[in-house]
């Protein structure tokens, strides 16, 4: 037992570092409305170690909020509160995997303030990042899949009553929300906007579209670019990329719109092959940092885009007629650095191809540090600072990293997200850019699970296909717009033992010579002829990783660097990156500000400070 003074004193300084603790900055900095009707308003702020919620719910019964490990009731850490004759009250619980909901034996959410009106109810509450409790959600800097709910009734002596349709989710980034910087009013902007597009009665289409930026007499910068999604096709359009076409197009194609990678496609849509920007589905828009832009009005800027429009249809409604695009804000005040885009990772390729029935599968696209030597050491010998990321991959994603090399020791990843959301992609602001040199090398590393497919699942389009890319914003630009890789063919097809394939090849996909049980087989029907097992998946998952890579090094338009089309082997990796561990405190522990105050007071000098208040 410490000795009184002692023991006033610590009361003394907990009570300043709390009332420090939650009065300075008590504005939270972070907000969002999670259902469709703006009745359900989310804030929050949080530090190292822990996160505070304000939760403003039209109802004056119970409110709920949770973190979920897929969107749905089974498995979610839960809290329930609400104000009852004027008092705030809040338990926390946990669903089962039957989606039973059972109050938590350690109950780890504090609440902080209650209140309640005629119409409203708010309620505050905080808690540690990492619980340690089995029950509990880490909130990391991953995406989270928040689930809501309300009634009308407060929680009775039986427990909350079941909410009914007063219920939803939302993926979000709680430690990293990006940026959410307001642009000046007035700023001029200009739209590229599909109009009336009659959605093909199919499960995937891209449907492409070629614009005049706007025209400028002398040089500005694009600073804002947001989606303008057509009210009600919030899931119908799953990602929007905008290329950069050839300056001498003939005018007569603007306004031409069709079905991408169609046979019967115009021939200048092949001419569009530079990213300019990129957005995927649940992204709000991104605002570039103040010193940086995206030039336009030079004359190595964009003077045509296409526009290409990702509808995802798997439910195969007819008569869906969308007008969705974007919409860009430019200014002539001129930013320090012009803005680039490099796509890496995978490249969209058949030869990507993950076996079914895996419970996690690895796929790596290397952006080598060849590709990197030749560019950055001609265009830009001092290396190039990456700002932000955008990783994507479709259906069977479940984590993604762009992992970076120097000298083959591995620094910390640019971006990562260990629980990625098909259905919330979009930039991440970089905490601090990144400078990215010549001889450096990437790897965009994503994990996926195929369980429960039959059937092999190949590179390509569809979003029953797969990808695996991340997309670099960085300054200053240089003329580099594709750095991939894609593992070579031959071994993949020697793994299920192909002897020869029919030469000259005049078929896409190819076909197989030998041996019999494939002859005449393309090679994608061999490969899901193969008798996959969890244990032959592995094996090949792990050869594949070894395979030498076919370098995919592109210049903008239709140029290329030397290096492309040349095969390298991955790198041998000197020492990799381990994420830190986590150290639990038991729960009849203080709380972990506290324990620090405890133990800074035990130092001599802070005891002495302490003792002369």
């Amino acid at each position: 037992m410490l000795p009184a003074k002692y023991r006033s004193v610590l009361v003394l300084f907990t009570a300043f570092w709390f009332y420090a603790s939650f009065s300075h900055g008590s504005g939270f900095r972070h907000s969002t409305i999670l259902d469709p009707h703006g009745k359900y308003h989310l804030k929050w702020r949080f530090d190292r170690g822990t996160i505070t919620f304000e939760i403003e719910v039209e109802t004056t019964g119970y409110v709920g909020f949770g973190l979920s490990p897929n969107g749905a009731m089974a498995l979610s850490d839960i809290v329930i509160g609400g104000v009852t004759d004027g008092r705030p009250y809040l338990q926390d619980y946990f669903a089962d995997a039957k989606r039973k909901v059972h109050r938590d034996v350690q109950q780890n959410y504090r609440l902080e303030y209650g209140r309640e009106n005629n119409t409203h109810t708010v309620l505050a509450f905080s808690r540690d990042l990492l619980t340690c409790d089995t029950n509990d959600k880490d909130i990391t800097e991953s995406t989270v899949r928040v689930i809501w709910a309300y009634h009308s009734d407060d929680v009775g002596p039986s427990g909350p009553m079941y909410h009914g349709v007063n219920r939803g989710r939302k993926s979000m980034r709680l430690l990293d929300p990006g940026s959410k910087v307001n642009i000046t009013s007035g700023t001029d902007f200009f739209n590229l906007q599909n109009i009336n597009v009659p959605v093909p009665y199919k499960d995937t289409t891209y449907w492409c579209q070629i614009f005049q930026i706007q025209e400028v007499q002398q040089k500005h910068h694009i600073i804002r670019i947001e989606p303008l999604i057509q009210r009600g096709h919030e899931n119908l359009v799953h990602h929007i990329l905008l290329y950069q076409c050839d300056s001498n197009l003939n005018e007569s194609e603007l306004g031409a719109s069709h079905e991408c990678y169609h046979p019967n496609m115009p021939d200048s849509f092949l001419t569009c092959e530079t990213i300019v920007f990129a957005w995927a589905i649940g992204g709000e828009g991104f605002t570039y940092p103040p010193h940086v832009g995206l030039s336009i009005g030079t004359a190595i800027d964009p003077v045509y885009v296409l526009m290409e429009v990702h509808y995802d249809n798997p439910a195969l409604q007819q008569g869906v007629v969308d007008s969705s695009g974007l919409r860009l804000f430019y200014t002539p005040e001129l930013r320090q650095y012009d803005a680039g885009v490099i796509e890496t990772g995978v490249w969209v390729s058949l030869y990507h191809m993950l076996p079914p029935g895996m419970q996690e599968y690895v796929s790596e696209g290397h952006c080598t540090r060849e590709c990197l030597q030749e560019s950055l050491g001609q265009e830009m010998p001092n290396g190039v600072r990456v700002f932000a990321v955008l990783m994507h991959a479709h259906l069977a994603g479940r984590a993604i990293r762009t992992r970076h090399f120097r000298e083959q020791e591995e620094l910390q990843p640019l971006s990562h997200d260990e629980e990625f959301d098909f259905n919330f992609q979009e930039f991440q602001l970089l905490k601090e850019e990144r400078l990215l040199l010549p001889g450096d090398h990437l790897i965009t590393e994503c994990k996926y699970t195929t369980k429960g497919r039959q059937n092999m699942t190949w590179g390509g389009l569809t979003t029953r296909d797969e990808m695996c890319l991340s997309y670099l914003l960085y300054y200053p630009r240089v003329n580099l717009a594709r750095c991939e890789s894609l593992p070579e063919i031959t071994g993949q097809l020697k793994f299920i033992g192909v002897k020869e394939i029919q030469a000259p090849v005049t078929t896409w996909p190819f076909m197989i010579k030998s041996p019999k049980k494939y002859s005449n087989l393309s090679f994608i029907e061999a490969m899901d002829k193969y008798r996959w097992s969890k244990k032959r998946g592995k094996s090949f998952n792990e050869m594949v990783l070894q395979l030498p890579m076919n370098v995919r090094c592109s210049k903008w338009g239709q140029d290329e660097w030397s290096i492309q089309g040349t095969l390298v082997s991955p790198p041998e990796v000197k020492s990799e990156v381990k994420p830190p561990s986590v150290v639990c405190r038991s729960a009849s522990e203080p709380h972990s500000g506290v324990v620090l105050l405890f133990t800074l007071c035990l130092t001599y000098s802070v005891v002495q400070a302490c003792l002369s208040l």
